[in-house]
């Protein structure tokens, strides 16, 4: 490989806002972004297109660029045979579903990152596909440059073969969506019990989990095992081990690698069974859900373990993650100095000289420096004893212990904050914002923490300022220009952290926010014909396919979260259309719910909340006394309740809302469905009235 020793030239990616990108606009290779420039040049010369689609946390698109989009040879092949195009898959998701669904269409193998996809210049059809190819030949590959070769020799002699596989493609294409229910076809929570034993039969009862390794936390599992375990607690026969699912993957994650236990957040996935080794990247959209289903469970369980998880995870979103505009940023790099996980593990001879001996006494047991280096010959932290342990074998309190450990974090935070950090994705998702804004709110409820409220309202406002233009949102924003029109995922999201942020402080603002968030989601990505929401627009750039999903991926599927928002705004306003909405979306998704229910587990809590309305408590009265009676119940884990606290002298409340009017005292009421209760005056009676449960003993 012959790396460039010229003055770096720019490519057509130097004006580009996404980092990804940016990272390639001074690469040899001729790089567009995807677009009608670059779309009209591969026409005009009826050369291929070459689509790379990657991110910028990814490690094997950090290889592939650097043995391959750097080396002047291969660049000269690329440039010579093929028109390319980068694109970043957080900023266009739409691609990168539609190209990674063509390629499991082509390869019947899975896809990942990078895409390296092959399309035909006419009708943007790929012909072939791969993900990493290696500069040199290995894995039982050849070379890239070599592949690109025979690439550009098949798409000269081979057109009507590719003709054909075009037209195979177009007809896959065409039965990817489900056709949904039969009208008389009923909606029932039968998928429930198939998909909870399912996940039992994945489930690691020894380090918790689902599946084999690669290991990834699965929230939408997690989440879903908690609400099942709760709307069985007050029955005969609550399920335990549902709970036990949940909890024990949640334990062996917050005690093993995939955490950071210096700085809080958690990484995306780990390469073993045991949580221990994990790939270094840091995702925004992992510590959001994460943090959701860790504050969950402390209140559920009482456990501090969770708490402490989910109070590291929120601080490492606010203090790593949070621009001064308000915005969270996407991601991590998982590697720092060309090295994978170099910021973050730890030679034992400098964490002995950087510690005190009684603090590096506590600290080398609990995480296990006093064992065998883990990752390439140095120490990644994972809890390998118990506080207790410790505890009596230094013949300490347990208050001596704890103290020690957080003077050991804080001592090698400062030490590791002077190392070369990992490149951080500085753009602003709208998606990825609207679950942090929503699992910030959850947890500042329930962990009674007032800055994760205030760091979530931030986020709401900069993205009501930053990311709307004509009514309509957009999906990025980078270095003050806000672009792309928005995605399924964005309304949908939003739409639901909104109505966490109403359970949390009523503004009306908010209100109105949500209202033309779902008439948005309803006049310009439902299906019309069949229900259920396209992933674009319905004016959006006419691609190859469009896409139409509901199986939960790294993100819950926006089907799944546009039908429970739908069905609780629905409820709330007392608005049949939202709640006919969210039941045509259901019976759309109702086919592959009812095949595989585990994969859709989103979408098993937007069923269940559809056929067993949700709790909704409103109450009314002077501002401190609905405060006062909402905190206490937001400290009982109730997933099926929501709660709006509105003050009297709020104005301009739904027609619904203002029917429960302000009292001289403050006053609650229940509803289920579309039935309320009478006013409750005390505190107490409405406790006893709502359905709130008692953590199990532990």
């Amino acid at each position: 490989m012959q790396p460039s020793t010229n003055v770096p030239h720019r490519n057509h990616l130097a004006l580009e806002t996404s980092p990804y990108l940016k990272q390639h606009a001074h690469n040899p290779v001729e790089w567009y972004p995807w677009g009608e420039l670059a779309l009209e040049r591969a026409r005009s010369e009826d050369k291929p297109i070459l689509l790379s689609i990657g991110y910028s946390a990814c490690h094997w698109c950090h290889v592939m660029a650097h043995e391959s989009f750097e080396d002047e040879h291969t660049a000269a092949v690329m440039n010579e045979h093929f028109v390319n195009i980068k694109v970043d898959r957080e900023e266009r998701p739409d691609l990168d579903k539609i190209y990674q669904l063509a390629h499991q269409m082509l390869t019947q193998r899975a896809g990942g990152w990078p895409l390296t996809i092959f399309l035909s210049p006419r009708d943007l059809r790929p012909f072939f596909s791969g993900t990493y190819f290696p500069s040199s030949p290995r894995f039982g590959m050849p070379a890239f440059s070599e592949l690109l070769e025979r690439v550009s020799d098949f798409y000269r002699s081979r057109g009507e073969d590719i003709a054909r596989q075009s037209a195979a493609l177009d007809e896959a294409f065409r039965h990817v969506i489900p056709a949904p229910a039969a009208a008389d076809v009923p909606l029932t929570l039968e998928p429930l019990a198939d998909a909870r034993q399912r996940l039992a039969e994945a489930f690691d009862a020894t380090h918790g989990g689902f599946g084999p390794p690669p290991k990834f936390p699965h929230p939408t599992y997690i989440d879903w095992l908690l609400r099942r375990w709760r709307s069985s607690a007050a029955t005969d026969s609550p399920d335990l081990h549902s709970l036990y699912m949940a909890t024990l993957t949640l334990k062996r994650m917050a005690e093993g690698g995939i955490a950071d236990h210096i700085g809080g957040g958690f990484a995306r996935y780990s390469v073993d069974r045991f949580w221990m080794i994990p790939h270094f990247e840091k995702m925004l959209y992992d510590n959001a859900q994460l943090l959701q289903v860790y504050a969950h469970a402390a209140i559920a369980t009482g456990e501090g373990l969770y708490r402490d998880a989910a109070i590291h995870t929120a601080a490492w979103m606010m203090n790593e993650m949070q621009s001064e505009e308000g915005g969270y940023w996407s991601s991590l790099d998982a590697d720092s100095e060309g090295h994978e996980g170099r910021y973050y593990v730890w030679d034992v001879a400098e964490v002995r000289s950087r510690l005190a001996e009684p603090e590096y006494a506590v600290f080398s047991r609990r995480f296990g420096l006093d064992q065998p280096a883990n990752f390439e010959g140095k120490w990644h932290l994972h809890v390998h004893r118990s506080c207790e342990d410790i505890a009596a074998e230094l013949s300490l309190d347990a208050e001596g212990v704890e103290s020690r450990l957080n003077a050991a974090r804080d001592t090698l935070r400062a030490a590791r904050a002077r190392r070369s950090r990992p490149n951080r994705d500085d753009k602003v998702l709208t998606s990825w914002n609207a679950l942090a804004i929503g699992s910030m709110l959850i947890a500042g409820r329930s962990l009674d923490r007032a800055e994760y409220v205030r760091s979530a309202f931030r986020a709401i406002d900069f993205l009501q300022e930053r990311l709307v233009s004509g009514g309509r949102l957009l999906a990025t924003y980078k270095d003050g220009r806000a672009r792309f029109p928005a995605y399924l995922d964005d309304y949908a999201f939003l739409l639901d952290g909104l109505l966490e942020a109403l359970q949390t402080k009523w503004r009306t603002q908010d209100l109105t926010f949500a209202i033309s968030l779902a008439d948005t989601l309803l006049e310009c990505f439902e299906d019309r014909d069949a229900g259920g929401f396209y992933f674009t627009a319905h004016d959006h750039e006419q691609l190859i396919t469009r896409p139409k999903s509901f199986a939960d991926e790294a993100l819950p599927a926006g089907n799944a979260v546009a039908a429970r928002a739908l069905t609780r705004l629905g409820l709330l306003l007392g608005e049949t259309r939202y709640l006919d909405a969210a039941a045509r979306t259901l019976r759309a998704g109702w086919e592959p719910i009812r095949q595989y229910p585990h994969v859709h587990a989103a979408l098993l809590v937007a069923l269940e909340e559809h056929l067993d309305a949700p709790e909704i408590v409103v109450v009314r009265g002077v501002a401190s006394e609905v405060e006062e009676w909402k905190s206490a119940l937001d400290k009982i884990y109730a997933p099926k309740r929501l709660v709006f606290a509105i003050p009297n002298d709020v104005g301009d409340v739904p027609a619904v809302i203002a029917d429960k009017r302000p009292q001289e005292t403050t006053v609650g009421y229940v509803c289920r469905g579309t039935t309320c209760s009478a006013p409750v005056r005390s505190l107490a009676a409405l406790a006893s009235l709502t359905s709130g449960v008692l953590p199990p003993e532990k």
